[in-house]
């Protein structure tokens, strides 16, 4: 009986829990009825301001570049020539591996210090008039009028980047922070493809596209460069080989014509003078096999060099007029006043349900 009862008492708490929420509910609800005015004066506030805000927010550019990436054949035939490269002490580097730019590493390499300082250093032609997007985008920003109140708005970058003092590397940086935080974006759509989006957003049109370009082009051509690196300087050294072994051989001809011509009719029983030719005929001999070894070679890294260039091929880069991104005006009124009609019910519905606790309290 005594279970009962205390089951009994839980469920009429229970009940008048319920009611006293259904009771709050329906009180709030009046009060809410009773301030149509206001939720309906701060909803045509909320699309008022809303449709200010799409006058005064600028358009986001999209300028997009995507293109397919396509690593050199690792060994293959060449496999088969490196012993008689090495002959000359040069490796022609058939099975190395991708190195700094295995797996994703290349989309680190967009965002980095020094592919974006370069591409912000870049020049462009506007109008008849050179300047570099660095300042572009410092007069797109209005950056000098905030620099004014530091008296740091003298700053200029036209000077080399080896000269750049501190405060410009810190501008630099700052811009590079910025852009990795808000602005670009680099990415696989595919991982299993190897094709790369990169991505740059700014209310510039132009200054997107040219940045991404930019961007672009020198990442690109930093890549090619390394990773040709070790096989190029192979070639200069075959290079150089072959024509200092060149050199030598012209002079060993030259010898044995001098030595031939020293002794035009020499007595066939004097042995003695035929030496001196002879000696020079081995030194060509000698030379024409060098020589012959070396061209070989150079032909091998040259070959080399083709296989380890990697194929870069631009898919769709940004062409004017970019995508934009922006708010128009009817969305802008229709979001501010759902925004404006949806607070003002928060803040009525709030205070209402303090209000009532406080008087329930007393």
């Amino acid at each position: 009986m005594k279970i009962d009862s205390q089951d009994s008492a839980a469920n009429k708490v229970n009940d008048l829990s319920v009611k006293q929420v259904l009771t709050r509910l329906k009180s709030v609800a009046r009060y809410l009825k009773s301030k149509w005015l206001t939720v309906a004066i701060t909803a045509i506030l909320g699309a008022i301001l809303g449709l200010g805000y799409s006058f005064y927010k600028k358009p986001v550019y999209n300028a997009t570049c995507t293109f397919v990436l396509e690593e050199s054949g690792k060994g293959g035939g060449i496999g088969q020539y490196a012993g008689l490269a090495s002959l000359a002490g040069i490796s022609i580097g058939g099975g190395g591996g991708g190195g700094i730019f295995e797996g994703d590493n290349i989309i680190e390499l967009y965002k980095s210090r020094i592919m974006i300082e370069k591409t912000l250093l870049r020049t462009l032609t506007i109008k008849g008039k050179n300047i570099s997007l660095i300042e572009r985008y410092i007069a797109d920003k209005h950056l000098r009028k905030r620099w004014k109140k530091e008296h740091i708005d003298s700053v200029s970058f036209n000077s080399s980047p080896e000269t750049f003092t501190r405060l410009q590397d810190s501008i630099i940086t700052d811009l590079v922070t910025a852009f990795n935080k808000r602005n670009l974006n680099v990415s696989k759509p595919d991982k299993k493809l190897n094709i790369i989006k990169v991505e740059f957003l700014d209310e510039d049109e132009l200054f997107a596209k040219e940045f991404t370009l930019g961007l672009v082009e020198n990442v690109n051509n930093f890549y090619i460069q390394t990773k040709t690196k070790k096989a190029y300087q192979d070639v200069l050294i075959l290079q150089k080989q072959a024509d200092s072994v060149k050199n030598v051989l012209n002079l060993s001809i030259s010898g044995v014509a001098a030595a031939t011509d020293a002794s035009p009719n020499a007595n066939p029983t004097l042995l003695s003078l035929k030496v001196p030719s002879q000696k020079k005929q081995i030194d060509v001999q000698a030379n024409s096999s060098i020589y012959g070894e070396i061209v070989k070679n150079l032909e091998i890294s040259k070959i080399s060099l083709r296989q380890e260039m990697p194929l870069i091929q631009v898919i769709d880069k940004p062409i004017l007029p970019l995508d934009k991104n922006y708010i128009g005006k009817i969305k802008a009124i229709i979001l501010g006043g759902l925004i404006g009609f949806f607070l003002a019910i928060l803040i009525l519905s709030v205070n209402k349900l303090f209000m009532s606790s406080a008087a329930t309290n007393k």
